[in-house]
């Protein structure tokens, strides 16, 4: 028979055969493992916790990650296992975790700290949770912009320095987020481009939200590594175009070098990983313009930090509002960009609304269900695609 910790115990006066028999019953039926590396609430630990068809284990903290060896230790024979950012899954986990797995799944859009290759090479599926984050990351990266150009945090950190400016003219003033509509201003500009590096959900979301604010064009790069600008999705562009006409004026796509150059404010909304390394290099920053300002949604790993700091302090932007930042959350007091007024940082909120993370953990615990007993994932990603 089975104890309620999972081990097996027999009677005594039970011979060997029915103790054998009790023993290979017990491993035929075994329920299938799914290891949780994070307490989902409870609006949805609930849909594990009452399910009797699997074997839970949990970490049983939202707070703080597990420690390494917690989860190789219990990914050990696991059938399925649900994973946050820091977990990492490589070679030596799937090692650990051994032929039973089936399918991780993790409570994020971005997988870079997934091995897509070793999952692919070890027949693993790899569940995800795109599109339920959509609003919730345009709305910041539009908070983002509105505090870079009008000079939030240099204005935040005076005011709690006890450094309140005195009234001026000109004092703590940034460039229009959009066109100046004033009949009575002599600094009408004609026009306000918004770029974006990736073009995807959140990009699109972002531009519907900036249109109010009078952005008149818009330009955006999806693959960085081609050097042409033939635009793709032409089809998709001019839906676009006709959805925001006719404030919007044109939408297309560009080279590198011209996003630079020509986005008053940038969007950087890109996946992660070594294709997009350090792409927003000083080499780039040097190609923006001086009032123009940067906003990251996407990881950290794309823009340089010490050459964005050097951009900021030598005034060859404007401002910067970053959601992430490279090697986060170690970023302390002394960190490059946290010595620059004009670069607002917050610390990867983007999708941090209660409703938006209910929803990813759900769909995160229905992708690992589904994987572990082999039926159609919600949000599968082709492991072998993206390889």
């Amino acid at each position: 028979m089975s104890s309620s910790d999972g081990s097996i115990s027999s009677s005594p006066s039970g011979s060997t055969n029915t103790r054998l028999t009790n023993i290979l019953s017990h491993l035929t039926s075994k329920k299938p493992r799914v290891v949780v590396c994070r307490d989902m609430g409870p609006d949805v630990m609930p849909l594990l916790r009452e399910r009797r068809d699997i074997e839970l284990v949990e970490w049983g903290k939202d707070n703080e990650a597990p420690p390494r060896d917690w989860v190789l230790q219990n990914v050990r024979g696991a059938a399925g296992v649900l994973i946050v950012f820091s977990e990492k899954v490589d070679a030596e986990f799937l090692e650990a975790a051994g032929p039973s797995l089936k399918v991780v799944s993790t409570m994020s859009v971005g997988y870079e700290h997934v091995q897509v290759s070793e999952l692919a090479k070890h027949n693993v599926k790899l569940g995800y949770t795109p599109d339920v984050l959509t609003d919730a990351v345009a709305d910041i990266c539009v908070m983002l912009a509105l505090m870079a150009t009008r000079n939030a945090a240099e204005s935040m950190w005076l005011v709690k320095q006890g450094k309140w400016p005195v009234w001026s003219p000109f004092v703590m003033c940034g460039p229009q987020t959009g066109t100046v509509r004033s009949p009575l201003s002599t600094l009408q500009r004609p026009s306000k481009t918004v770029g974006f590096l990736g073009f995807g959900r959140i990009a699109q979301a972002t531009l519907a939200r900036m249109i109010p604010f009078g952005v008149t064009d818009c330009i955006y790069t999806s693959n960085p590594e081609s050097s042409s600008s033939q635009n793709k999705y032409a089809a998709r562009d001019a839906e676009l175009l006709k959805t925001h006409s006719p404030t919007l004026r044109s939408l297309k796509s560009v080279p590198l070098p011209v996003l630079a150059g020509q986005s008053d404010i940038l969007f950087i909304l890109a996946p992660g990983g070594s294709k997009t390394y350090h792409l927003i290099n000083e080499e780039f920053l040097r190609q923006m313009k001086p009032t123009s300002v940067l906003v990251n949604g996407a990881r950290g790993t794309l823009i340089d930090s010490d050459a964005l700091a050097k951009a900021l302090r030598e005034k060859w932007i404007w401002g910067a509002g970053l959601d992430v930042i490279e090697g986060e959350p170690d970023v302390k007091e002394d960190h490059v960009l946290n010595k620059e007024p004009r670069c607002a940082i917050l610390s990867h909120i983007g999708s941090a609304t209660f409703e938006t993370r209910i929803q990813m953990a759900t769909l995160a615990v229905k992708n690992v269900l589904a994987g572990v007993f082999g039926e159609e994932m919600p949000a599968e990603l082709n492991v072998r695609a993206n390889a």
